[in-house]
């Protein structure tokens, strides 16, 4: 019985590490206020469907924000407790990833280590998504997340648990295998949630501040995967599908030629003002 009480004692004292509470509870409770912050307002847009943006609006069709909006919060809450619980379950080996709390790295460090974060992610996530394109597990998993045919901000989390399971992993790798500041790990968080909302938003701006980050084509890309269900099977970046197979959706291409390259605007010539006479 003493041995029974000793080793629930020392399990129970791993979740006294300060690093549980900073890389479990903390690391989860970013990752729902930044997706949140992310996509309610790009959602309220979707919503409001206002005439000035119709123009950016990559499908046709109208929002379904009424049908899928609540839907979609029952998912994100559903999917955000187990991805939690199962942090929790598996931290006995998850404090060994070298994730730490301790001095925090040079700022051109965190950004190599988050610039390598996003092209891992992206390799992993294209093979990932096109396994979940095989029949059986697109049927029992992925096609959770192809109910939604027009998708808008909040659906980036509609998806089954498994996915949803799957994914995170995914974001965890990098931090893990770098050994990475939790506030490194933090910040690449913070980023994924913003490619998951930016991805879905379902409009083509052209002052969308993440086409700011170098190869990123914008919201098109992943939206003509909801649209034809198969291919752009990257989360982030385009190369991936021309390298391996040349697996891009079905008319992709063709809308990249059609746009119209973006130039600065011309400013208009000023009129001379004469001096005044002495």
């Amino acid at each position: 019985m003493d041995n029974v009480i000793d080793t629930l004692k020392s399990t129970l004292a791993i979740y006294g590490d300060e690093r549980f509470f900073f890389i479990a509870v903390c690391s989860a409770l970013l990752s729902i206020v930044s997706f949140l912050a992310f996509a309610l307002p790009w959602t309220w847009v979707a919503y409001k469907n206002p005439e000035s943006l119709k123009k950016y609006r990559i499908q046709g069709r109208d929002f379904p924000v009424k049908r899928w909006l609540v839907p979609s919060l029952q998912r994100f809450a559903i999917n955000n407790l187990v991805s939690f619980l199962g942090v929790v379950l598996s931290w006995p080996l998850v404090r060994h990833s070298g994730i730490h709390t301790g001095p925090l790295p040079a700022w051109y460090v965190i950004v190599a280590q988050i610039a390598f974060f996003i092209v891992l992610d992206d390799f992993l996530y294209y093979w990932m998504h096109r396994a979940l394109h095989t029949p059986w597990l697109y049927k029992h998993v992925h096609s959770v997340h192809h109910r939604i045919t027009t998708p808008f901000a909040l659906t980036g989390n509609y998806m089954h648990v498994i996915e949803f399971m799957l994914t995170s992993t995914l974001v965890m790798t990098g931090p893990a295998l770098l050994g990475a500041h939790v506030v490194t790990m933090w910040l690449w968080i913070v980023f994924r949630q913003l490619e998951a909302a930016d991805g879905h938003s379902g409009y083509d701006v052209p002052w969308n501040p993440a086409l700011l980050v170098p190869f990123y084509k914008g919201p098109v890309y992943h939206d003509f995967h909801h649209r034809r269900f198969f291919g752009n099977y990257a989360g982030f970046f385009a190369y991936l599908d021309k390298l391996f197979g040349g697996t891009y959706s079905k008319g992709y291409e063709d809308y990249r030629r059609a746009q119209p390259p973006v130039t600065p605007p011309v400013p208009e010539p000023q009129p001379q003002v004469s001096p005044p006479r002495q």
